[in-house]
């Protein structure tokens, strides 16, 4: 199973973070880094949010190995047209690195401020769709390419220069309405969010059974986990965590209780695993979320409690 970085780039991310993250993430052996494509938080203040597109741009050229992309980028932001050219062209440049994660964002306080209209659910999801169809055709069509969606179309676009490769498209969340449905019929990879493992195996079934009534077959789609670790040092760490925990579920917990909580917790054995746990029901990809995108010490902490059991 590969390990990854997710980092949130709306959370105080600028130039020296970001190369100081791809420089570690290359230099430790992570297989990847993503980041989230959001302009603010949801409530205030406001911090550094370096450019999605810019920025892995800057990590096509300047990394080698490492794989990167958006987790996700809302569909609400640009016309897919101009988001499939640039991912095409920033794919091209690194190589075949880049993985084009694609959602239909959340967030409204975002959008309202910075003048971009945010339509209800329904609305955005069909905006998805058209999305996910436009993509698909601009990269697999070498004739020029006439779409009429409910919200985006096209009129004899051809994606110039031809691009090298069809860039991965990275569909995430859980939703087994509108999500899986749509990962099940255009993604090269699904990606689950803060999910445990029963939930996290329902999902798998439901989107195997979605990929063959769409006449795909379920193995071409990657399954991948963005969640993060709240490791524990010792048995002393993991009383804390454990009383944390009881507050939230309202009783005394064990440390049983821990892989239920959506993300990966305990000291590095009860860590490791737990991933093994997901490996075993078919997960090939685990983004770890860094919940401070500054933070280097738990970079480098994590690669050495972790990575040396899967990347050898």
């Amino acid at each position: 199973m590969e390990i990854g970085l997710m980092i949130e780039g709306q959370n105080g991310l600028d130039w020296a973070r970001w190369q100081a993250l791809l420089e570690a993430a290359e230099r430790l052996g992570y297989q990847c880094v993503f980041r989230s494509d959001h302009f603010t938080n949801p409530a205030p203040p406001d911090l550094d949010s370096l450019e999605l597109w810019t920025s892995l741009t800057w990590a096509a050229s300047q990394t080698s190995r490492i794989e990167f992309g958006p987790l996700v980028s809302p569909v609400t932001f640009r016309h897919p047209s101009m988001t499939v050219r640039v991912a095409s062209a920033i794919d091209d440049l690194s190589g075949g690195r880049l993985v084009l994660g694609l959602g239909a964002g959340w967030q409204d306080r975002e959008h309202r401020l910075f003048g971009i209209a945010f339509h209800d659910f329904k609305t955005r999801f069909e905006m998805l769709a058209d999305a996910l169809e436009i993509t698909t055709r601009l990269y697999e069509s070498d004739d020029p390419v006439s779409y009429q969606g409910k919200h985006f179309s096209l009129d004899g676009a051809t994606l110039l220069p031809r691009p090298k490769r069809r860039t991965p498209i990275l569909i995430g969340g859980n939703g087994p309405k509108r999500t899986l449905p749509l990962a099940a019929r255009y993604a090269s990879e699904w990606n689950a969010v803060y999910c445990n493992l029963d939930l996290y195996r329902e999902r798998m079934a439901q989107l195997d059974a979605l990929a063959k009534a769409s006449g795909r077959d379920p193995g071409s789609i990657k399954r991948s986990l963005m969640t993060t670790v709240r490791w524990c040092k010792d048995d002393a760490a993991v009383t804390q965590l454990l009383d944390q925990v009881s507050q939230r579920f309202k009783r005394a917990a064990t440390v049983d209780d821990l892989p239920a909580l959506g993300f990966f917790a305990g000291t590095t054995d009860r860590v490791i695993e737990q991933l093994r746990a997901f490996e075993a029901a078919g997960c090939e990809r685990v983004m770890l979320q860094l919940p401070d995108n500054g933070d280097l010490a738990t970079v480098e902490l994590w690669a050495a409690e972790i990575l040396g059991e899967f990347n050898a």
